[in-house]
């Protein structure tokens, strides 16, 4: 394996850095509320971010998700690359690709998912275009990310079906759900809503789409945890208790550490998962390898940052208290541990993971270990030299 990135995904991973950092600005933040920064979202569509996304791949879009989850920036880059661009382009027809993708593109469109499926909405198929049934959808979904931003919604069917449809079609209905962090979430009432379908009638798609799904935002999660982990070494480098740096006491320093590592586990962990999505290679469970690091591990990494801030991690107005509620509210959609961790295991019993998957994991888990303790002393250490948490 190897997770370099190649030139073009570098400079997407740059290009988004540099538009995230200038205009996802913690004064922008605060006056965008619980909104989308419309403005920050039409200068990464101008920039081509979504679209580049075809072309650098998963582990592309994963990179810059990073650079999202840095800033905590309020746009639906990942619903609408995921649920739009990826799954149109792995599942749709030529006829779909050419009618849907142009607008995902530019970003005058903007997709979402009703991920992951809960057996909420039923389907009634009939004709439709040659190949690409329609059908009517019925049912509820409580929580869907971004809906009230998105134009359309990728919608599993109780039977995991795959269907596209407009937020604004007849039937369709959408109201405001509030969630932990400021996602623009709402609750999707559909009531015999015209719907296509993309892909298959099997539950291929919907699996291959869920597994996109939890890589993207397990690196969003890394982003999330590594802008936490920043500010909680800036505060403790400049913050001095007893004639010295918070940094420089040993508690500080483990707990700093741990952090980081967990950090690194998830980064690691979502890297391999889009890698070998991008080389058409089994990656369900390594998908869900990096979900429940991003579930377990960014929790706890979010909790350190809050805790190192001390007070003022307490107060809601600072910087740290918006990756705390990013934190949870990734490991709150991405689901608990335990669940990942079921289903994890199913896969591997029933022989659906790649072969020898129980090995090769033990065996990168054996490796993170051995890396993250390495890097435990680097990270000791220049603490040591430098008083850096």
């Amino acid at each position: 394996m190897d997770f370099t990135p190649t030139e073009e995904q570098s400079a997407v991973r740059e290009l988004a850095g540099e538009i995230f950092g200038d205009l996802s600005t913690h004064e922008r933040l605060t006056a965008a509320g619980t909104g989308t920064d419309t403005e920050l979202w039409k200068a990464l569509c101008g920039a081509g971010l979504p679209a580049a996304v075809e072309e650098t791949g998963l582990l592309g879009l994963v990179l810059a998700l990073e650079e999202q989850g840095r800033t905590t920036a309020q746009v639906p880059f990942a619903a609408s690359c995921v649920y739009g661009v990826l799954a149109l382009t792995a599942h749709g027809s030529g006829e779909q690709r050419g009618r849907l993708l142009p607008a995902l593109r530019d970003g005058t469109a903007v997709a979402t998912g009703a991920f992951p499926a809960r057996g909420g909405v039923r389907a009634s198929t009939d004709g439709g275009r040659a190949g690409e049934p329609t059908g009517e959808l019925t049912g509820v979904v409580p929580v869907v990310p971004w809906l009230r931003d998105a134009t359309h919604v990728l919608v599993p069917d109780e039977d995991r079906a795959l269907w596209w449809i407009r937020t604004g079609a007849p039937g369709a209905r959408a109201e405001p759900v509030e969630t932990t962090a400021p996602w623009s979430a709402g609750r999707l009432t559909l009531s015999g809503a015209r719907a296509e379908r993309v892909g298959g009638p099997g539950p291929g798609a919907y699996e291959d789409v869920l597994a996109t799904a939890r890589t993207a935002f397990a690196g969003l999660q890394t982003g999330v945890c590594a802008g936490s982990l920043a500010r909680a070494v800036e505060h403790t480098n400049t913050r001095e208790q007893f004639g010295r740096p918070l940094s420089t006491n040993q508690a500080v320093l483990l707990r700093a550490a741990d952090a980081y590592m967990e950090t690194e586990a998830i980064r690691v962990t979502s890297y391999e998962a889009a890698w070998r999505r991008d080389r058409a290679l089994p990656y369900r469970t390594h998908a869900l390898t990096a979900a429940w690091w991003a579930s377990e591990a960014g929790r706890r990494v979010v909790h350190t940052g809050q805790h190192l801030h001390g007070g003022l991690g307490a107060d809601l107005e600072h910087p740290v208290h918006r990756h705390f509620l990013w934190g949870r509210q990734i490991d709150a959609y991405l689901g608990c541990g335990a669940e990942l961790l079921e289903e994890l295991g199913g896969l591997i019993v029933d022989g659906e993971g790649a072969t020898g998957v129980a090995n090769e994991e033990a065996g990168v888990a054996s490796e993170e270990a051995g890396v993250a303790s390495e890097e435990a002393g680097v990270v000791n250490g220049r603490h040591g030299e430098e008083g850096a948490a």
